[in-house]
């Protein structure tokens, strides 16, 4: 009895280690993330993709309000994995960290400062007693000086830079399609291409261009631009991604 009480007690408290210095409220808000419907992002030589999974519960379900790409700044755009109340609260933080920067030195905010700020800020709660670890993980991708940049927030308040990445549901199945897919050497339509394989790979090999959500930032532009349904659609087309019929699955999180 003594060792389940103790065991609650790692369990229940952010603050407390385990004996084996397991933190197990931020291994459970990974395991929020793994709840949301997948994200990708793809960085190549002429900029960087992201792509989400739009999957809704119900077709009565408005589609423009579910939410899993943002723009942060004008060159810097961002996809979230769990929970959307999470990710909604970073995605703001992210906005006003890049506002400071542009008034206080006269300049966009890099994309690692910015990432940087915001895993500190997420790392916090996972060391302040009252409060819970976001169940949320970001891919925040960018240009800086010209080089496409493509970083990920971990629930733990750790950031990771990638050439490719997925999270969320199937994050290993994908992941495991980018590893064997990837191109150095992908334009930014390749890398469209890529990212749309492989969130094809995890539904059935088609795709709707309203179940799907894609930006890119581009190196020469350094702007962000989400794609319009005309836009998903011609590429679901020209890849031979473009579903039949519409059919939606459900899901707990986005």
């Amino acid at each position: 009895m003594q060792g389940q009480n103790q065991q609650q007690a790692y369990d229940r408290g952010i603050t407390i280690f385990s004996p084996d210095g397991r933190l197990y409220q931020v291994e459970y808000a990974r395991e929020a993330v793994k709840r949301g419907t997948a994200s990708i992002g793809v960085r190549t030589n002429d900029g960087v993709v992201l792509a989400v999974d739009k999957r809704i519960r119900s077709p009565l379900m408005e589609r423009d309000s579910v939410e899993k790409i943002h723009k942060a700044d004008d060159h810097i755009g961002i996809a979230s994995a769990g929970h959307v109340a999470d990710a909604r609260q970073l995605i703001d933080f992210a906005r006003r960290r890049t506002q400071i920067n542009e008034l206080r030195y006269g300049e966009p905010i890099a994309v690692e400062t910015l990432t940087k700020e915001v895993t500190d800020y997420i790392q916090q709660y996972t060391q302040v007693g009252g409060a819970r670890p976001f169940g949320v993980a970001l891919i925040i991708a960018g240009i800086a000086d010209g080089e496409p940049k493509l970083y990920e927030t971990d629930p733990s308040g750790t950031p990771y830079e990638w050439k490719a990445l997925a999270v969320g549901s199937d994050r290993g199945d994908i992941r495991e399609y980018l590893e064997d897919h990837y191109d150095e050497d992908a334009d930014l339509d390749g890398g469209i291409e890529l990212a749309l394989d492989a969130l094809a790979s995890v539904n059935d090999g088609e795709l709707t261009p309203e179940g799907i959500g894609m930006a890119t930032i581009g190196a020469e532009t350094e702007t962000f631009h989400q794609l319009t349904e005309d836009e998903k659609t011609e590429y679901l087309e020209s890849f031979d991604l473009l579903a039949s019929d519409d059919s939606d699955d459900e899901d707990t999180e986005e």
